[in-house]
């Protein structure tokens, strides 16, 4: 697929006032919280870096469980020392954004859809990708009384989180493989796309309003515990059966400024997939109560063990991937041939995961010259 261009009106993600690109997790709404209950005091008479606090930010969804955690278990104070770390969260992506762009944030966990978005209506000048966060956890999830196969979901109603989200573009590219038309922007086709707030997704589909939903963890097995089918994960469709769904993002003016207290976020993510993927009863623990005190509300069982197997945490940002969703959104129409050359700068993690031990990771072409 093409390279790609910039989100024009990506109506799409530049309206989302709610990239829920995740969850119910994802957080809903367009509102920033400062999460000031998470601001831990650096350590008395710990070294403090370049810079006295780095503001990051993440949605309250298990998709950015590395950030959930590695807040929740002071990973990342840990390795920031007298450098406050203040977590702010966000219900979409292009708040996110936003903030980035207003320096009230420095560095944040976010979809690919809303960083490429970002990018590209910057000219390349706001943000980078500096590294990955998490792979999988999207599904379609279907009424199985009324479809059965694949090919019984043509004509039916199904739901995205947004116009234009990483979901979304990835369920129209799944349409047309079939050799079914819709029409991006208003969902109208062979098969009905119906934009669906994630919080609200599980009660249309109670309600008959819509048949089943493509969707992200823990949305997905919200609407199996409603009585839905999984009739494909999105993994299966993706070579080794990975694909980005988090990012971690800078801006380039506090990359340039802080290039210390970056490697130390980022050493603090590693260290916290390394952890997650040690100990990944400890780490579903740990990211729950993270969302209870964001949410007030604490996710089930029934909910969250299914929802947490098929997220995959890692640090490669997957960057291959990020310029097939990239092709894909193209192809439907929503995305205008952007550059996305210089969209990452990946040395700072290589230097990481080099003093760890760990393979280094690929920019697929896309990094900084």
């Amino acid at each position: 697929m093409s390279a790609a261009r910039p989100l024009t009106a990506l109506r799409t993600i530049a309206v989302i006032a709610a990239l829920p690109l995740l969850l119910t997790a994802c957080g809903y709404g367009s509102k920033s919280t400062d999460d000031d209950s998470k601001k831990t005091a650096a350590a008395a008479g710990a070294k403090k870096l370049s810079v006295d606090e780095v503001k990051i930010g993440y949605f309250p969804n298990l998709t950015h469980a590395t950030a959930l955690v590695g807040v929740q278990e002071g990973l990342f104070q840990k390795e920031l020392g007298g450098t406050t770390i203040k977590p702010s969260t966000f219900n979409a992506g292009p708040s996110e954004i936003e903030a980035l762009n207003a320096g009230s944030i420095d560095i944040g966990w976010i979809g690919p859809s809303p960083a490429i978005n970002g990018y590209t209506k910057s000219d390349g000048k706001n943000l980078r990708i500096i590294g990955g966060s998490a792979s999988g956890g999207v599904k379609l999830v279907v009424n199985p009384k009324k479809i059965k196969s694949l090919k019984d979901v043509k004509g039916k109603k199904i739901a995205t989180p947004q116009l234009g989200n990483t979901q979304d573009v990835a369920f129209l590219n799944w349409i047309a493989e079939q050799g079914w038309k819709v029409d991006a922007e208003s969902g109208k086709g062979d098969v009905s796309v119906v934009r669906t707030d994630n919080k609200i997704t599980p009660d249309a589909y109670k309600s008959g309003s819509i048949d089943g939903a493509w969707v992200p963890e823990p949305t997905a097995s919200k609407l199996v515990a409603e009585g839905g089918k999984v009739l494909l994960d999105e993994s299966t469709l993706w070579p080794d059966k990975k694909f980005v769904i988090t990012n971690i993002i800078v801006s380039q003016k506090f990359l340039k400024a802080h290039p210390d207290v970056v490697e130390a976020v980022l050493r603090g993510s590693v260290k916290t997939n390394e952890w997650i993927n040690a100990n990944p009863d400890k780490a579903k623990a740990s990211a729950n109560a993270a969302l209870k005190e964001l949410s007030g509300k604490e996710l089930p069982a029934d909910v969250i063990d299914p929802a947490w197997k098929s997220v995959s945490f890692l640090d490669d940002p997957l960057a291959s991937t990020l310029n097939t969703e990239a092709e894909h959104a193209v192809k439907a129409g929503l995305l205008e041939n952007p550059s996305l050359k210089g969209i990452y700068d990946l040395a700072p993690l290589n230097k990481v995961l080099k003093a760890e031990g760990k393979d280094e990771v690929g920019d697929a072409g896309l990094g900084v010259k």
